[in-house]
């Protein structure tokens, strides 16, 4: 064997070694989520950089409380109904929902592109009309894959990645763990990470008192919560409330 193709396949070999290295440290990682918290997920570690790095100073807000005495049931069945209605029967991947996302980002990116080229704008406003807005089809457990392990890249490499710890999620722990974590880790604004830091940044009560209304209103704000801590009281936020609320009370929890 040539001394070239020899040092390809060892490179091979230790490409392959290391990937499947990776996929059991992420494994063991999850393993041990069933009796202990995450203290802390990528996506909060970059947000603690850039705060520190932006300001010169992290203003956090974070309290775990687990679904039994801390967690309001209103909030579990606010976001389900929001963020993954399937969320209880699906095995971490809605595949049609991923599809219908792909679908519509690629008619939103069409449309962009033929009016920047109709209008003949300018290079540097081009950039800023070029950029579509991105249409999810995550389930709760694809974004906690996401928080807990990686980063805000979009490439084929890191959608895989996605894809491989969502099942080892929802292969390792149960759903109402998934979902208690996601709850006690997810963004609510501005260095406000979890439930019952959000129900005290909001509404001065504790996430176990959160009222349907409420409850609601936190739901709707979770794709955009930088966007909406601004005007968490928006006629958007409220209307689109208002209909998150009255879908609750169909939301089967895990």
């Amino acid at each position: 064997m040539k001394p070239l193709v020899r040092t390809l396949l060892r490179l091979i070999v230790l490409l392959v070694s290391g990937i499947l290295a990776l996929q059991l440290y992420f494994a063991a990682r999850i393993a041990l989520m069933n009796v202990v918290a995450p203290q802390s997920t990528s996506f909060q570690r970059s947000e603690a950089w850039r705060l520190a790095t932006q300001t010169g100073r992290i203003e956090w807000s974070q309290k775990w409380v687990d679904d039994k005495q801390g967690l309001s049931k209103n909030l579990m069945r606010a976001v389900i109904a929001s963020e993954d209605a399937g969320f209880v029967e699906h095995g971490g991947i809605e595949w049609e929902a991923l599809e219908k996302a792909w679908a519509r980002n690629q008619r939103e990116e069409l449309r962009v592109e033929k009016r920047v080229q109709a209008t003949k704008a300018k290079v540097a406003s081009s950039k800023v009309q070029r950029e579509p807005k991105v249409i999810g089809g995550s389930t709760i457990s694809q974004q906690l894959a996401k928080n807990l392990f990686l980063s805000g890249e979009r490439n084929l490499a890191r959608k895989g990645q996605e894809f491989i710890i969502t099942l080892m999620l929802e292969t390792l722990l149960s759903k109402q763990r998934i979902l208690e974590i996601y709850l006690n880790n997810v963004e609510w604004g501005e260095g406000v990470f979890g439930a019952q830091a959000a129900a005290r940044h909001y509404f001065h009560i504790d996430a176990k008192q959160l009222s349907p209304a409420q409850a609601a209103r936190l739901a709707v704000m979770l794709p955009a919560p930088k966007r909406f801590e601004k005007r968490p009281a928006s006629p958007y936020v409220v209307g689109r409330a208002g209909t998150i609320e009255a879908r609750m009370g169909a939301v089967e929890l895990p």
